[in-house]
């Protein structure tokens, strides 16, 4: 069978492809610790369940429209007010089956053939591949730790082209947890609007930030920024409802319009009970977020100093998300491994200890480990991966 073309060019998900791995070993018996999840191991909040639960008693498990519930629409109208000051209208607004399937849909609504996105690295795996689906070219802005793995602006003039048509912002960022500060957003969206480049800003980690930051969407600095950018956003991380799949993306009112139109032949609609539950999640309290948020912030303080005592590793520490993106080069060459993908996996088969690997966020020196999972896996993982190291080291 021959196969269509855009299917050659994927690389598949190196997360799904060491979580695989990990679970292989686990049915095998052997004591895995998995620092590959993107997402919370917290249950989603009793309230949010109950709502659902009732949605479905209620017999409300028909058809939605294809952009999702007005009353979740509303809901979202009112946090974005709350939270960024943003003033949106229905029509600018599409929920989704997840953030991922936001991203997805706006590339298809967006691109033509040819299009370039300009995309920094180090990336979350899907953007590239989202990006080539939709016969688009993602241009790569290398980053690094000198730069807290951010693009700068004398970087996104270099990647600008006449076939450039928008650039994504994901602060803060999954794999990194960097975050973007005012001033570096400012200055990154004057030139997209020099440029009329359309700003994707990929804010699904917002409400997980640490060390008294407070997370800046790129759409509030300006109202000219506010129409120049599509958020992208859900629920998934925040409330931890991953399964549950809902996201949405906010933006240009046509640009909306055609994204639905997409998403109504391929989705019909998102999950309506989980609709239900997402309400319940932004008009219900918050202090459920804020304790995640809490737990979180205490497993980073732990993780971090733990690992960057592991000869040959260095970490900036992160501003947000729930991940570490350790540069663990120079300990891959002390434990005589040629590439850091040899090291992730002799630290799984061996340490058994599942990371996964920077190549497939186009850092190929690094890793990312999630501390999403208890303060004391944390740290067992840590002490594996140093008496690894150091046995390593000994031959």
């Amino acid at each position: 069978m021959d196969l269509a073309e855009r299917t050659k060019t994927l690389t598949p998900s190196a997360t799904l492809a060491i979580t695989a791995k990990a679970k292989e070993l686990k049915a095998q018996g052997v004591d895995v610790i998995g620092l590959g999840a993107g997402e919370p191991d917290f249950n989603t909040p009793d309230h949010i369940i109950e709502a659902a639960y009732h949605a479905l008693l209620e017999g409300k498990t028909k058809y939605t429209a294809t952009g999702g519930l007005e009353e979740l629409k509303q809901a979202i109208i009112d946090k974005l007010l709350k939270d960024q000051g943003l003033k949106y209208d229905s029509s600018e607004i599409i929920v989704t089956n997840g953030a991922k399937h936001a991203l997805y849909t706006l590339f298809q609504a967006l691109l033509n053939d040819g299009d370039e996105v300009i995309i920094p690295a180090p990336y979350w795996v899907s953007y590239t591949e989202q990006v080539k689906l939709a016969g688009g070219v993602p241009v790569i802005i290398e980053t690094n730790e000198t730069t807290e793995f951010k693009m700068t602006a004398s970087q996104l003039k270099a990647a600008i082209t006449k076939k450039t048509k928008a650039i994504i912002i994901n602060s803060p960022s999954n794999p990194t947890g960097m975050c973007y500060s005012e001033s570096e957003l400012l200055e990154l969206g004057n030139i997209c609007l020099q440029h009329n480049l359309l700003i994707v800003s990929d804010e699904i980690y917002e409400k997980l930030v640490y060390d008294g930051q407070k997370h800046i969407s790129i759409a509030q600095l300006s109202e000219r920024l506010k129409q120049q950018t599509v958020i992208i956003n859900g629920l998934s991380k925040a409330y931890s409802m991953t399964g549950w799949r809902i996201g949405y993306a906010v933006g240009n009112k046509e640009l909306i319009k055609q994204m639905t139109s997409i998403a109504s032949h391929s989705t019909s609609n998102p999950t309506t009970h989980s609709q239900y539950g997402a309400i319940a999640a932004l008009n219900g309290p918050q202090d459920v977020v804020e304790k995640m948020r809490i737990h979180f912030e205490k497993r980073l303080e732990k993780f971090h100093e733990a690992l960057v005592n592991i000869p040959g590793i260095t970490c900036i520490k992160p501003k947000g998300a729930f991940y570490l993106f350790p540069n663990v080069k120079e300990a891959a060459t002390l434990c005589g491994y040629h590439t850091v993908d040899e090291f992730a996996t002799a630290l799984l088969t061996e340490a058994h200890v599942a990371v996964v690997p920077g190549t497939g966020f186009g850092a190929p020196d690094c890793i990312r480990v999630s501390y999403a999972t208890s303060e004391a896996e944390l740290i067992e993982a840590a002490n594996r991966i140093k008496k690894f190291v150091e046995e390593k080291m000994e031959q």
